[in-house]
């Protein structure tokens, strides 16, 4: 879904996310699909920011929800940042808390930086939803729940003794009792589907109200539905039919007096194109372009994990743009199989998460070794083994930076925001090309599942990463005879060349153990050994990384300093403290290896470093070595994301400390 947005770049504060204030109007309504006039007039009340979480069953089509409230809420025009959580096994016992997938969408008429911390608005479809999601409402926000899921069987199973919409335990919350499975029922009656069937679309009847709700436009949900079951088009209709139901509902109800406005973020973007975009699509449309700027080819050998896989999968549709996709049968033979490709002058990469960069290593090293141009883009995940795979976490820093035999030296990107991995995807690729290194991107399963609004660049505004192959002798022995010689560097970059397999007179030696400088020939000569392993890292550290920027208008004493996808939580955090009168510095890290050239002196202008990791203090441990600098940790691995209330709380204790 694209939009075009025209206005002056902007910035708003993100303020407490549970806020709702608004103005409130009075105008008479009649939804686009009422076949009758007569409708009177419902209160409208005009906010700045709305937060929603929908939450059910994994059968339930939460994600589905979720997904086409958030595209008709990008093509209008909102700031957004959505959080997708879904269960970890493939389908859990129906109606128990395991079972239990929710999507929650932060939309705004400002620049915003989180999914939010607490919903304003939370859609239960059963008992478990309810029980799974209450803690995180605040007094006050509106529960819609699904009354026909709440009879003894589906409570008990989650431990409710006595129906939590008749016990008062939710006197706090403005509760709107919904028979959603029955209403949709009563709507599909003219299908002739069974009641099973009939039951699948009350996502959509749910998604209709919501949309009523909200304003949201609703042209693009039917024409996604007609698309989406164009082979069988009486569900087609039927969901279009459900979902039109629930948008009258909203209409018609006495229940629901109230709907809301929130207008596009006109003062936020820059001028151009836009599209709402996941991490691990902006990761892909990256990876496309990144090999189209370089001119080369893109080999993708990769084993399906999540959180990764997404990548693959969408890699496999662009063909036409020169990508291969290859599905191996495990993680070593995808690497290996990339790491082939870039010996035959294609740009190969491989996609994994935490376990798979452990069954990667080796290859990697080798890699290292060979000095080709590599991406190893790992979406971190929750761990050790195999973890969590729908949880996220930042947990492979560390694995990245070290988790080789010997000394093997690899670059490292992180991305920032979804729309972000596209850029780092162009800039793990220039470093690979450039230098001839393999290269690490660490995003995670909170960039890769969540989405933002994304700017579609121009052409003219990427990078230019062709390379020079060799394409004949570069070197001179002593009795004037030319000759190839694979490890002879660029006195700038310290890279080798990079010679196409086939090219006449090009015939060279390649493998894992140690090579002669120049030559590339076996050596077992412990001073070369030395002067290789040196000469690799000093590649590795030579690499031209832009400095990191500092944002401190106020001169303080404390710096908060993160990587990756804590960008969101701290920047919203710091805005806070800022609106309170406090004074605090950020700067965040996109290069972890090597570290910027300035990133020593900017340390040492601070009293007071507070890092917020989603580990148990990788980076902080990385700073505190080579820096010598006591940075503080500020830690969380339960597989979410941090909340900007919790982070704003802990960076006010570090500057009052």
């Amino acid at each position: 879904m694209t939009s075009q947005v025209s206005s002056p770049a902007g910035q708003a504060d993100e303020a407490n996310d549970a806020d709702q204030a608004g103005e409130t109007v009075l105008r008479g309504q009649r939804t686009p699909h009422a076949e009758k006039a007569g409708v009177g007039e419902k209160e409208i009340r005009r906010l700045d920011r709305v937060i929603i979480r929908f939450a059910g069953d994994s059968g339930d089509g939460m994600q589905l929800t979720g997904d086409r409230f958030t595209s008709e809420t990008a093509s209008f025009g909102n700031d957004l940042s959505t959080l997708p959580n879904f269960p970890a096994e493939i389908r859990a016992p129906a109606g128990t808390l395991p079972g239990v997938s929710s999507f929650q969408l932060h939309f705004a008429d400002h620049d915003i930086l989180t999914p939010g911390d607490a919903p304003n608005v939370l859609v239960a479809m059963n008992p478990a939803a309810l029980r799974a999601n209450i803690g995180d409402v605040p007094r006050g926000a509106e529960i819609i729940v699904n009354t026909d899921e709440f009879t003894k069987r589906p409570m008990a199973k989650v431990g409710y003794e006595t129906s939590p919409l008749e016990d008062g335990s939710l006197q706090a919350y403005n509760v709107h009792p919904v028979p959603l499975t029955t209403l949709t029922i009563e709507a599909l009656k003219e299908f002739g589907l069974s009641r099973k069937e009939a039951e699948r679309s009350k996502n959509m009847f749910a998604l209709g109200l919501l949309s009523w709700m909200y304003h949201r436009p609703t042209d693009g949900t039917e024409a996604f539905l007609r698309a989406k079951f164009a082979k069988k088009p009486q569900i087609a209709e039927a969901n279009v039919a459900a979902f039109r139901a629930g948008w009258n509902f909203g209409e018609t109800t006495e229940d629901f007096a109230v709907s809301y406005e929130v207008a596009p973020a006109t003062q936020t973007f820059p001028t151009g194109t836009y599209r709402n975009i996941t991490g691990n699509l902006a990761l892909s449309y990256g990876l496309i372009a990144a090999s189209r700027q370089a001119d080369l080819p893109l080999y993708l050998g990769s084993y399906p994990i999540t959180p990764a896989s997404d990548i693959l999968h969408e890699l496999s549709k662009h063909k036409n743009f020169g990508v291969r996709t290859f599905q191996a049968e495990d993680e070593i033979a995808g690497i290996g199989a990339a790491l082939g490709a870039a010996f035959g002058g294609s740009l190969g990469v491989t996609t994994t998460s935490g376990p798979g960069v452990a069954l990667k290593s080796e290859t990697i090293g080798l890699a290292v070794s060979l000095e080709l141009p590599l991406l190893i883009i790992d979406i971190q995940r929750g761990g050790p083994s195999t973890g969590l795979p729908t949880k996220t976490e930042q947990a492979d820093l560390l694995q990245a930076m070290f988790g080789r035999n010997g000394e093997a030296p690899v670059p490292i990107v992180a991305p920032k925001t979804p729309a972000d991995c596209f850029d780092a995807a162009l800039d793990a690729a220039r470093i690979a090309l450039t230098y001839r290194t393999p290269v690490f991107l660490l995003s995670d399963g909170y960039l890769a599942n969540g989405s933002e609004p994304w700017r579609i660049p121009e052409v003219d505004e990427l990078p230019d990463l062709r390379v020079q192959f060799a394409s004949g002798p570069n070197h001179e022995l002593a009795d004037g005879t030319e000759v190839f010689w694979p490890y002879k560097r660029d006195q700038q970059t310290l890279a080798r060349p990079w010679a196409v397999p086939g090219t006449p007179g090009l015939e060279h030696r390649i493998g894992g153990i140690e090579k002669q400088d120049g030559t590339g020939n076996i050596s077992y000569d412990p001073a070369n050994h030395d002067f290789m392993v040196r000469t690799r890292q000093a590649k590795v550290d030579g690499i031209e990384v832009p400095d990191v920027e500092v944002d401190d208008p106020s001169d303080a004493r404390t710096l908060v300093l993160g990587w990756g996808s804590t960008y969101g939580p701290i920047t919203a955090a710091v805005r806070r403290l800022r609106a309170e009168g406090q004074s605090i510095a950020q700067a965040h890290l996109r290069h972890l290896n090597p570290f910027p050239r300035n990133l020593g002196e900017v340390l040492e202008r601070y009293d007071k470093v507070v890092v917020p990791e989603m580990n148990l203090g990788q980076l902080a441990t990385l700073i505190r070595a080579k820096y010598l600098v006591d940075a503080q940790s500020y830690n969380q691995v339960n597989g979410m994301p941090f909340k900007a209330e919790q982070l704003a709380t802990a960076l006010k204790e570090a500057i009052d400390a």
